[in-house]
């Protein structure tokens, strides 16, 4: 894991493989050097394949998303005529306010 170099230590990340060139006396890193990059071995029809395949999702999710506002627009509809009908009847009065009671 840890080697020494000219005094230096070298970490490198189990995780990442990111590795740290750090100075022990003076407690700082000195060097970070990222990993590599990892190359996919995916040639160009999987790539395109991959993207249509996106496409085609996300396009569904934008279809579903405007069916659900639509049936949300109508629920809220729905619910305040009901509201209004059930209120109907009665009399609008003013709010009782706290300064109204001392």
């Amino acid at each position: 894991m840890a080697r020494k170099n000219n005094g230096n230590i070298s970490v490198e990340c189990p995780d990442c493989g990111t590795r740290l060139i750090i100075d022990p006396q003076l407690g700082k890193v000195l060097r970070h050097e990222a990993p590599p990059p990892k190359r996919s071995s995916m040639d160009l029809g999987e790539a395109a394949a991959l993207l249509r395949e996106q496409a085609e999702k996300r396009e569904a999710i934008f279809r579903q998303s405007a069916e659900d506002l639509k049936t949300h627009s109508q629920l809220l509809e729905r619910k305040f005529e009901e509201s209004l009908s059930q209120n109907r009847g009665r009399p609008v009065t003013r709010p009782t306010r706290d300064f109204d009671l001392d």
